[in-house]
């Protein structure tokens, strides 16, 4: 391992397996995974919580005064991310908070409030970071940049049996068309839309497991680093 602080920008769509394999690839290389949909989605519950708004930025940009996100990493690398002190990890993994994140997640005020958190973690540690824009606007001189992807109906696949496991019974077909509509307002936002930077690997997972998934990706960063 390296002794110099070096970072790797994951980017694609939801669904696409990001988090899975970057939390994996941390693990394996030791260094800190930053979920990055995590902080939105705790803006997301915030919003959903308070009643405001969300397609009026002004009040969402005051109920961002109001609110203080942190991130703790337990002894065994998991993200835990606190609203107000509480941690709401659990909470911000529904369906309807994921929705929500992707509307939140296009506001200015929202991305400005969680930009410099996101910087500073990089700063002070190695890091892996996945999110829609870590490789073309958070972390613009990340070491290294992949962006993963797989079809939609690989990705809503996956979602859906998520879904299943944790006992929430929601049809195939409504996955799919959630999946869709969250693809065509992630690529098509006015700010930091959902794109590859140009000097990122492009990674498909429709025909891998994650195992290969995670594989893939510690050899394209050891390719990238000298680890």
């Amino acid at each position: 391992m390296t002794d110099r602080i070096f970072s790797v920008a994951i980017d694609g769509p939801a669904g696409a397996g990001k988090s899975t394999v970057a939390r994996r690839a941390a693990e394996a290389l030791g260094i800190c995974y930053v979920d990055t949909g995590a902080i939105y989605r705790t803006v997301a519950f915030a919003v959903a919580q308070s009643g405001v708004d969300c397609a009026d930025e002004r009040q969402v940009e005051a109920l961002l005064s109001r609110i203080h996100i942190r991130l703790r990493w337990t002894d065994d690398g998991v993200q835990h991310s606190f609203l107000n002190d509480e941690d709401v990890s659990s909470l911000i993994r529904s369906p309807e908070v994921s929705q929500l994140a992707s509307r939140v997640s296009a506001l200015a005020s929202v991305r400005r409030f969680l930009l410099e958190t996101q910087r500073e973690v990089a700063r002070t540690n190695s890091v892996i970071m996945d999110g829609r824009d870590i490789g073309t606007v958070v972390l613009p001189q990340a070491d290294v940049k992949i962006y993963l992807s797989a079809s939609a109906e690989t990705r809503a696949k996956r979602r859906w049996l998520e879904l299943r496991e944790k006992g929430l019974a929601e049809p195939y077909e409504d996955v799919l068309r959630e999946m869709l509509e969250r693809d065509e307002r992630d690529m098509n936002r006015k700010i930091a839309p959902l794109r590859r930077a140009e000097d990122a690997v492009l990674l498909d997972t429709s025909a891998l497991t994650p195992e290969e998934s995670i594989a893939a990706i510690l050899n394209i960063i050891r390719e990238k680093v000298a680890i």
